[in-house]
């Protein structure tokens, strides 16, 4: 296990919403952390509250959400208490964030030009003709050709593969510490994302940038991830070396998605484990555990119904779960 310090640490983040009875959890007492050079996925289905935490980071939740509580550490500093001038300037030099939709996130009436030159004249003072060197520096260093030329040319001209690596571009505009990608390969073909992710893991071994890579794809995290944390209902439920957590997950939810996933070398007409039901609205799970109602094991228990098991080493110090049955998961998987 890694000594070396956090360059991303999220302590107990609490982020909450308005509901017809009181405050909903949408980010639920979420820990986690990143190291320099390292990249943690962050996975779970829709509405777990993946992008809502790093948003939540970020200084990013729109009301009438609020960050009720908890700590974001960057070099430091506790991001939670810094004033909105304080967050814009250290946004984009020490912590960045790629957002999903690579169209929507660039301005389609200016040039991919003019938008890289403002992010960089935005934290420092730089003349037009600089800032503009710098920017084709920024468009050859994720690889994109003819990058003097393609400076000139709106979003539009661009394919999806190219716009990401332009977001990419500015996000990475002043070296941040950190880098949170939230889904960047979405909608992209299989190539490109193969592209897009080499990209990310070339960043991270020459600058030794911190990347969260946030994801639905437990394929690209088996490739690309160091750590992994599963997040369900706002909460993470289970953490780990990618390693550890595949080969011996110890949370039902987590075992669950990687038996959705087809094996290359599964028998003939091996039938997909599916998840009955639906996830629960956000922050209306008030006790127990949240996956209790889908469980195979834990469905019905009373333990699962009544006390809500908190994230502790299950596999070793590294390796957490938040399953009541934990420790005995894989004996019972042998079994079964």
């Amino acid at each position: 296990m890694s000594t070396k310090p956090y360059a991303l640490e999220i302590r107990r983040l609490r982020t909450v919403f308005p509901g017809p009875t009181g405050p909903l959890s949408i980010v639920d007492d979420v820990t986690l952390g990143v190291r320099p050079g390292e990249m943690l996925a962050v996975v779970g289905e829709s509405g777990s509250g993946k992008s809502m935490t790093f948003l939540s980071a970020l200084g990013l939740v729109s009301a009438p959400g609020r960050v009720e509580s908890g700590q974001v550490l960057v070099g430091g500093r506790d991001l939670v208490k810094l004033s909105a001038a304080e967050l814009q300037a250290i946004r984009g030099q020490s912590i960045s964030m790629i957002f999903q939709d690579p169209l929507s996130g660039l301005n389609p009436v200016f040039t991919v030009g003019q938008q890289i030159t403002e992010v960089l004249r935005a934290h420092r003072r730089t003349g037009r003709a600089e800032a503009r060197r710098e920017a084709i520096r920024l468009l050859e260093r994720v690889q994109i050709p003819d990058a003097h030329r393609r400076l000139d040319d709106y979003p539009h001209q661009f394919s999806g593969g190219m716009r990401q690596r332009v977001l990419t571009a500015m996000a990475i505009a002043h070296s941040p510490q950190v880098l949170i990608a939230d889904e960047p390969t979405t909608a992209l073909d299989v190539t490109v994302q193969a592209q897009v992710l080499e990209l990310l893991d070339t960043l991270r071994r020459e600058a030794g940038m911190a990347i969260v890579l946030i994801t639905h794809d437990m394929g690209i995290v088996a490739r690309h991830a160091d750590r992994v944390a599963v997040m369900y209902a706002g909460r993470v439920v289970e953490e780990g070396a990618v390693t550890d957590v595949f080969a011996q997950p110890r949370h039902p939810y987590t075992l669950s998605l990687l038996r959705s996933i087809p094996q290359l070398d599964a028998p003939v007409g091996a039938e997909l484990m599916a998840i009955r039901g639906q996830p629960p609205l956000p922050g209306t799970v008030r006790q127990g555990c949240p996956f209790e109602a889908r469980c195979y094991l834990g469905a019905g228990r009373p333990a699962c119904r009544e006390g809500r098991p908190e994230l502790a080493p299950a596999a070793g110090p590294a390796h957490l779960s938040a399953c009541h049955f934990a420790e005995t998961l894989h004996v019972q998987e042998a079994i079964a």
